[in-house]
């Protein structure tokens, strides 16, 4: 009989395949001279222990040492045989890879007898499915110690069945789910990973049919009187997602005790690698400076911010002579870190402001991690940058929160440097109580840059400290999880200016819209 001629994609993923084989046949070796007894022991104290039974069975992926979210995201999903579980990690925390071991270890333990993987195409779900069952195939260590689980004749990439009866089924979003009993045995685990796609999630319809197909058509494969487990992986890419309306879901089970929502970014809550036996704080660093603010925070940091909520575009121009204006502002954000390497999201931030014939300019700037040294050190550079060719008011943001440290560091600090330089640079604290930041940004600078009122100094465009500026300018969002330090300061260099205008014109200006004054500044 002649051989099936394979298509390049088909001897590609063949290839592929064989490769993934090879790999974990030489990874999972074992001492063919244990005795029954020796491998009874054995799985005895490794099924008592999650993590110890991932380590031996699967030393290939399990290369780290688990993170405190890993282990009780695993005792959940192992101890709860009714549960509904999201984990909204984000990339490089290994979703897929502990789910994938947690389900080879139900299913090789009789916990779960049929088991559906789901993604967004059936491609992916098969993406899923293919390490189970090639450890399933090729795993010598569960060999040895579960025996063989091929079962020849049903054995394929989107469905396939254990020796023992175990089924696995890849399914693509939108297909049919039914038929998925196996010997009468309802689907007692659904794994739902990466089903939202970027496109899909421009359109609330196409998530509200997505969604209507899980809760409708999927999750009753299911058995109410049986266990089932359902678990999403998946990252927070929209505002309104499948990941989205699974964690409402989970929270509300949880008042019930069967649900639970995990949202783990990139860093935690102290600004450190929320799994620091796998990635380093320098690893973060430089895999988020080679892509954009706006994919970092949606991949890394469940934040879906869109780049242009609420501005699209900044606007570049030249700057007049410093001497035409009448006077400058720079307005100082402070962060009260001390530590370059801080990452809680908080930069400090200085920009020059001026105002001239109804235009703002942002001239020039800082915006960064530094100590507060180099924080105080700006301004003294902003100094050098005018050369005595206006007035320049400098101003700093002190809340009521920020005043302890504004009086007990930043003073003292200013007070050492001007000694030192034999020149002291006076400083006025911002004391007014302000509205929420992002409806003081979106209110009083979107309408400046709509109208090309506000403008950057083109000059300055290729300055790193800039573009961080036009970068968090971009990411501005109701939600403002994002970086917004710069557009802060420029806000209250704005404020400012205006408020300085007014007095020396003695007329009214508002800063969205600008009205004519008796003289032009």
């Amino acid at each position: 009989m002649a051989q099936k001629r394979l298509k390049p994609d088909e001897r590609h993923a063949l290839q592929s395949w064989e490769e993934t084989i090879r790999g974990i046949f030489a990874s999972t070796s074992v001492n063919q001279d244990d005795t029954f007894a020796e491998i009874q022991a054995r799985k005895k104290r490794l099924e008592a222990d999650d993590e110890a039974w991932f380590a031996y069975y699967f030393e290939q992926y399990y290369k780290s040492e688990p993170a405190p979210f890993h282990r009780k995201a695993t005792t959940r999903i192992m101890k709860h045989a009714r549960w509904y579980e999201v984990r909204a990690w984000a990339r490089e925390l290994a979703k897929s890879a502990r789910s994938m071991m947690e389900i080879t270890k139900l299913a090789l333990t009789g916990q779960i007898r049929n088991i559906l993987l789901i993604s967004n195409s059936q491609d992916n779900a098969i993406r899923l499915l293919n390490p189970i069952r090639a450890n399933l195939e090729a795993n010598n260590r569960i060999k040895q110690d579960y025996g063989i689980q091929q079962k020849i004749g049903d054995w394929e990439d989107k469905e396939f069945t254990t020796l023992s009866g175990v089924a696995f089924r890849a399914i693509g979003a939108g297909q049919s789910p039914r038929g998925t009993r196996k010997d009468e045995v309802r689907p007692d685990f659904i794994l739902i990973d990466d089903i939202d796609t970027d496109e899909e999630t421009r359109n609330t319809e196409r998530i509200k049919d997505k969604w209507t197909w899980l809760e409708s058509a999927l999750v009753p494969t299911m058995s109410m009187s049986n266990n089932y487990r359902i678990l999403f992986n998946g990252n927070i890419i929209a505002k309104d997602c499948c990941i989205t309306r699974a964690i409402a879901k989970a929270n509300e089970l949880k008042e019930i005790g069967i649900g639970h929502a995990d949202i783990i970014n990139i860093r935690d809550k102290y600004g450190k690698s929320s799994w620091q036996g796998k990635n380093s704080e320098e690893d973060i660093d430089l895999f988020l400076s080679i892509i954009s603010a706006a994919a970092g925070q949606r991949e890394f940091y469940n934040n879906p911010v869109s780049e242009g909520d609420v501005f699209k575009e900044m606007v570049y121009g030249d700057v007049p002579p410093l001497n035409k204006f009448r006077f400058l502002v720079a307005y100082a954000d402070p962060s009260p870190s001390n530590n370059k390497t801080d990452r809680k999201n908080s930069t400090k931030a200085l920009w020059l402001i001026g105002a001239l014939e109804g235009k703002f300019y942002v001239i020039t700037g800082r915006l960064d991690r530094v100590t507060n040294d180099e924080f105080v050190d700006w301004f003294y550079e902003i100094e050098d940058y005018v050369k005595g060719k206006t007035q320049i008011y400098n101003y700093i943001e002190n809340n009521t929160l920020q005043d302890p440290f504004y009086e007990q560091v930043f003073l003292p600090l200013f007070f050492r440097k001007g000694q030192e330089r034999a020149h002291h640079i006076g400083v006025i604290p911002d004391t007014r109580k302000k509205p929420d930041k992002f409806s003081r940004i979106e209110g009083n600078l979107e309408p400046l840059n709509r109208t090309g009122r506000l403008i950057l100094n083109i000059k300055e465009k290729d300055n790193p400290h800039m573009k961080r500026l036009e970068e968090q300018f971009l990411l501005v969002s109701p939600a403002l999880n994002s970086p917004a330090d710069g557009p802060d300061a420029v806000e209250g260099g704005v404020f400012i200016t205006n408020n300085k205008m007014l007095t020396l014109a003695g007329d009214t200006i508002i800063t969205g819209i600008l009205h004519v004054n008796k003289k032009r500044y």
